[in-house]
């Protein structure tokens, strides 16, 4: 099954700026905690197959700031991700993503060097958002939760997971972002 993927994104515990309404003249404050000592990370997979409805398949993590905690997603991570969705699908992998340093990793390489009968990979060029249909899943994210003011992590995390459950019913959404692309998905 043909497969994009983009690289993950962190949700921080700052909530990110969006617009409101307001009354004229009186800008709307919302007052939170800047600990800024957690965040919520995300990794996705948009996948695309002829004649079937696009999916989305996520993970995400959570890091709270303690002492050997990693902060966000290592390859294991990507790598177990991928062998799930594989699982899944069961069916081959066409993998599209971008230089994060986790992709890169020797260990990386060599998994997808082991598993080159069912996982094809490519990068996309250094600095290309515009044809990584995730960004289009990321800022879809944002927008639903710009103007949270999550009390704590947990209420965060909360917020991200019900947004990408949200798009991951909803193919059409998917086959937006990976249309905005201008990518050619034909087989």
């Amino acid at each position: 099954m043909g497969r994009l993927r983009g690289r993950g994104r962190t949700v921080h515990e700052r909530p990110p700026r969006a617009r409101t309404w307001g009354r004229i003249g009186h800008t709307p404050v919302v007052r939170v905690r800047a600990r800024g000592s957690g965040r919520v990370s995300m990794a996705g997979m948009s996948c695309f197959k002829q004649g079937r409805r696009s999916r989305l398949f996520y993970s995400f993590h959570i890091y709270r700031g303690r002492k050997g905690e990693p902060k966000g997603f290592t390859w294991r991570d990507y790598r177990d991700l991928i062998v799930r969705e594989h699982i899944q699908l069961g069916g081959p992998i066409v993998l599209v993503w971008d230089n994060l340093r986790a992709h890169l990793m020797p260990q990386m390489r060599a998994f997808v060097e082991a598993n080159a009968d069912w996982l094809t990979v490519f990068q996309l060029p250094s600095y290309a958002p515009d044809l990584n249909p995730q960004e289009g899943i990321w800022a879809l994210v944002k927008r639903t939760i710009g103007n949270l003011a999550a009390a704590n992590l947990d209420q965060m995390a909360r917020a991200v997971k019900r947004s990408l459950k949200q798009i991951q019913y909803r193919p059409a959404l998917v086959d937006g972002c990976i249309a905005a692309t201008g990518l050619s998905l034909d087989g």
